[in-house]
């Protein structure tokens, strides 16, 4: 019997969605920041900071970003480990990754950051490599994500700590349904409009609305070994930081 998972709100073969998630990405790996900004109403910018200035990163530190995209969390993260640390910037998609690594060389960010395809459920790096391992809108996007979890743990140096910062709940009636309005009826329209893409844009949406609560994904990371976790709402809950350390 085949094993399945959800794809958006299908369910589709486990083995098929790392390639179709890939095929998402793909196709809006140009429009990325743009439609990050209509999506968002530039407010993730903002999200993004207080994602970095929760991680407690300092100078000399390795941070890995995972499903880090066009490079905004490794830029914020470069300021703050100076000459002296090191940031893996990874992604499982080639056309992401290419996409960060020319923005952030086009910025003149070049001396301390790697670039690595990754797949987050099981990384390639040592353990105890990384004092804080990052995932900025991707876990939701991953398969097996309990998995990925651990994987994060395993990498992580003791005293390390994992930032997930990811869509979420919201907490109150009047905000659920405004969001599901706009997720459902017009982001798909914009995303048609400025993407060329609306059937990514559906399924970004419809991976929201599929990705652990947020108290359900502070019982993942504890069950995948973090502890003292907790998460930050911003936004009504629309978005959420949580935080785990490795002890």
């Amino acid at each position: 019997m085949t094993n399945t998972t959800h794809f958006g709100f299908k369910q589709v073969a486990t083995e098929d969605k790392v390639n179709l998630v890939r095929g998402v990405f793909d196709s809006v790996a140009g429009q990325y920041d743009i439609m990050n900004d209509l999506m968002s109403l530039g407010i993730h910018r903002i999200w993004k900071r207080v994602a970095v200035q929760l991680s407690n990163v300092r100078k000399g530190e390795q941070v890995l970003d995972l499903a880090g995209g066009t490079g905004d969390l490794t830029t914020l993260f470069e300021k703050r480990v100076g000459p002296e640390g090191q940031i893996v910037l990874a992604d499982i998609n080639s056309e992401m990754l290419r996409t960060g690594r020319d923005r952030l060389i086009d910025r003149g960010l070049v001396g301390n950051i790697r670039y690595a395809q990754v797949n987050a459920e099981c990384l390639p790096f040592e353990d105890n490599t990384f004092d804080c391992v990052c995932i900025a809108f991707g876990l939701r996007n991953v398969t097996d994500k309990d998995a990925a979890l651990r994987s994060m743990h395993r990498v992580l140096k003791p005293g390390g700590r994992v930032i997930v910062l990811e869509f979420s709940h919201p907490v109150d009636k009047i905000t659920e349904k405004v969001y599901d309005f706009y997720s459902f009826k017009l982001l798909p329209k914009i995303g048609k409009f400025v993407a060329k893409d609306e059937d990514s844009y559906r399924y970004l949406a419809e991976s929201i609305r599929m990705h652990p609560k947020q108290d359900e994904l502070k019982n993942m990371m504890e069950n995948a070994g973090l502890e003292r976790c907790e998460y930050f709402n911003m936004s009504q809950g629309i978005v959420a930081v949580h935080r785990g350390y490795k002890i």
